[in-house]
């Protein structure tokens, strides 16, 4: 298997309401990649989130008792983007050391409810995860397959921070076209042995390949992978959040 990654650049900043899906078939045809079936388009969250007008100004929020509370603890923070991440919270998973990490309303575990300051369009404007990334990138890849003719997927990411590691990755937060995971249980090692555990997250690989492209300074919104072989499915990104059942760490 060879893997040949495509970065998609030269998107105009994006606002609420811009055409997202359109843009990026501009982005695919001035890349000269275009689109086959099997092809796989990454897009990052926070074009889609602008597109999407999941954005809030940090003036108009007035922040809660327990927001002011938290931020004057740890000199630096602004108690209104405290409130906003209380806001897009179900759970609070740890609140310590000036971090926060929380459950969002979909399940996914993660700093600051995925909200961002970096690359918004404007001073004081924040950047929301999308309400429904599945959707969005359902919405993105049906747009895509008409133009084309071919089957695809599409892949929606966010970075994050991982329990034990350093660093941030990108993360499929998102997704249509595929599944999220690739279940090899039964099928045999190289010594002929049976696999009883393995589950690859063939989603997250995808989207941390994809990532070395997309960095935050660089002004690459998106990127085309062209050679890895996957099934068409209609797929859901959800299904890469461990059940509380058989996660020791909740």
């Amino acid at each position: 298997m060879s893997l040949v990654l495509t970065p998609l650049a030269g998107l105009p900043s994006i606002e609420r309401g811009a055409p997202l899906a359109a843009l990026l078939w501009e982005a695919l045809q001035r890349a000269g990649v275009g689109l086959v079936t099997g092809d796989i388009v990454v897009v990052c969250q926070k074009v889609v989130s602008k597109a999407e007008g999941r954005v809030a100004q940090l003036a108009g929020v007035e922040p809660s008792a327990l927001a002011v509370h938290f931020a004057e603890q740890w000199p630096g923070k602004d108690p209104r983007l405290v409130e906003l991440v209380l806001r897009n919270t179900r759970r609070v998973v740890r609140m310590d050391r000036g971090h926060l990490i929380v459950e969002t309303g979909p399940g996914w575990v993660c700093a600051n409810a995925g909200i961002d300051e970096s690359n918004a369009n404007c001073p004081g404007e924040v950047v929301l995860l999308p309400e429904d990334p599945d959707r969005s990138a359902a919405s993105l890849r049906e747009f895509l397959e008409a133009q084309s003719q071919a089957r695809i997927a599409v892949l929606v990411t966010d970075t994050w921070g991982r329990p034990w590691r350093e660093g941030i990755l990108d993360f499929a937060i998102g997704l249509s076209g595929m599944e999220a995971l690739l279940d090899l249980r039964g099928s045999k090692d190289l010594r002929g042995r049976e696999l009883q555990h393995t589950i690859y997250a063939q989603a997250d690989a995808l989207a941390a390949a994809a990532g070395l492209l997309m960095r935050k300074d660089n002004g690459v919104p998106a990127v085309h992978i062209r050679g890895y072989s996957f099934a068409p499915a209609s797929g859901s990104a959800r299904t890469l959040i461990r059940d509380p059942q058989s996660d020791l760490f909740r």
